[in-house]
């Protein structure tokens, strides 16, 4: 056994017991009405020393100084509460058999256990707070992880059938490893912990968003749910989840039946078909020189703005607390339930993190489980939130939490944020940006993220009060698409050595004097 994880267990116990010891002197305390005297204290004395054997005994057999407190969870809590508790009834015991308790006051073990469990679970809790707290604690500029398409995607599979073992063997025989199965999901209990193949059924249907929690845990992030089973034959809890996790939009979900052509249901819609395209068809890459993005994370100013962000959204959260209750039961009223949802999105560095949204839409599906479009889904309540914004009252949440920036490019969907294109993720995403005030919906995604990097390499404090200020009136007013500043920005990088390509004729149809002063694609084109 190694000797730092020896010493650390010593002291791990260590500490434990002058937490108990500690607990019992604050019981006392509380006992005599904090009323303190030495003469007090050598009375009780058997007791303390009696928590103090008890301790001992009991606490190493626990395994309660194996443990990091920095990692500890709710079994762990409930487990010090169990411990504490045959700590006092040992230590009552052991000063019994000394003493008959002599001196000791019948309330003083129940404060005892009171207090004790409340410091031991209470210290981990702050050590737990403390240890997230310092994992979350991102820099202003955060460096790029992977945001293309993985070559591999990891499917869970729902259902239990012949379909379901043609599935899997259709997966060995042609997409070995490129479709990877975490796992299986049943129907009745006793397939539970059962293989299929080499397969495990990791729990039943109506359990999918805790069976896809616990894997995300494990480092399993589930790209895909294949449901091999008729929808009709899954329960209604099962049915539920399901379409609550495809309107989530962070899983991509895939009946078999439907693909296959047994079913018929609407097209997907034909904006995501285009955002594909349009990612996969890009012209245009951006890098920001090495140099320039450490000039670019110097700049004092990422301190004031993450200020400025957390003071501001406080204080929005708190005075418009009527207004987002009042819009959340007009969306329970008029959608239905749930009121709120999440998409993961890739934020700082491309980190995934939750989009809060109120919804604006009713379900992808029908309670048949038949694909709706987005026609049928669309309400004029739903055009009204998305308009006026109202939808996206609740990131404030995310902004206060460091996941959001007030002004930034504002986050997309995984399948639309292209790697040509991902410098713009070297800055926290936005609730309004300089692409939204400037190009507004209707440009193209290369003008967006030209913008968007645009942002990266400029931002202060008099830009972004430019972009409040625009944001306004576009609210108010609706888009706008100012192209003399769209140019400016695609001039400013193609000068600065950001923008990398080699299609001349695309540059000329962006900008006509950018193609003109072209100097080389060995110098700033790759």
């Amino acid at each position: 056994m190694p000797k730092d994880f020896v010493l650390r267990r010593f002291i791990s116990l260590q500490i434990d017991l002058l937490i108990i010891l500690v607990a019992t002197c604050c019981a006392l305390l509380l006992r005599d009405n904090f009323a303190f005297s030495w003469a007090r204290l050598v009375e009780v004395s058997p007791y303390f020393v009696a928590t103090l054997s008890a301790s001992i005994i009991i606490v190493p057999l626990s395994g309660l100084s194996q443990t990091f407190w920095r990692f500890s969870s709710m079994p762990d809590y409930v487990r010090i509460v169990w411990v504490v508790a045959a700590i006092v009834l040992l230590t009552v015991l052991l000063t019994f058999a000394t003493n008959r308790l002599d001196g000791v006051a019948r309330s003083l073990p129940i404060l005892q256990f009171f207090v004790a469990a409340s410091l031991m679970v209470g210290s981990r809790v702050i050590l737990r707070l403390r240890h997230v707290a310092r994992e979350r604690r991102l820099p202003a500029i955060a460096p790029l992880t992977v945001v293309d398409e993985p070559n591999s995607k990891t499917v869970l599979v729902v259902g239990l059938s012949r379909l379901t073992e043609t599935y899997l063997q259709s997966i060995d025989e042609l997409a070995k490893g490129r479709i990877k199965v975490a796992g299986l999901v049943g129907q009745r209990d006793r397939h539970v912990g059962r293989l299929v193949g080499q397969y495990k059924v990791l729990g039943l249907s109506e359990q999918i968003d805790q069976i896809v929690a616990d894997l995300e845990v494990h480092g399993v992030m589930i790209d895909k749910i294949v449901v091999t089973t008729a929808f009709e034959s899954l329960n209604a809890n099962a049915q539920s989840a399901l379409l609550n996790m495809e309107q989530a939009g962070s899983i991509e979900l895939q009946f078999l039946s439907e693909q296959l052509g047994f079913i018929d249901g609407p097209q997907k819609p034909s904006s995501a078909i285009a955002a594909k395209k349009s990612q996969s068809d890009s012209q245009v890459s951006f890098e920001i020189p090495a140099k320039d993005l450490n000039a670019i994370a110097r700049r004092k100013y990422w301190r004031i703005k993450r200020y400025i962000d957390v003071v501001a959204a406080s204080f929005l959260i708190i005075g418009l607390a009527p207004i987002i209750a009042l819009v959340g039961i007009a969306v329970a009223i008029n959608i239905g339930l749930p009121v709120a949802f999440w998409q993961q999105r890739p934020g700082l560095g491309g980190r995934p993190f939750r989009l809060l949204k109120l919804r604006s839409m009713s379900p992808a599906r029908s309670p048949e489980g038949y694909r709706r479009s987005d026609e049928a889904r669309t309400s004029r309540f739903g055009n009204f939130l998305r308009k006026t914004r109202l939808d996206e009252l609740p990131q404030l949440f995310n902004i206060l939490k460091g996941d959001m920036s007030f002004i930034g490019p504002r986050p997309l969907l995984p399948r639309d944020q292209s790697k040509a294109h991902r410098a713009r993720l070297f800055v926290r995403p936005g609730l309004t940006g300089w692409a939204q005030v400037v190009g507004g919906r209707e440009v193209s995604a290369e003008d967006k993220a030209a913008l968007d990097v645009w942002y990266v390499q400029n931002a202060s404090l008099s830009l972004d009060l430019k972009i409040v200020l625009r944001t306004i009136p576009m609210v108010i007013f609706g888009e706008t698409t100012c192209s003399n500043t769209i140019s400016s920005a695609w001039q400013d990088l193609g000068r600065s050595g950001v923008l990398r390509t080699n299609n001349i004729a695309f540059l000329q149809r962006q900008n006509p004097a950018l193609a003109q002063h072209q100097p080389g694609p060995s110098r700033l084109w790759a």
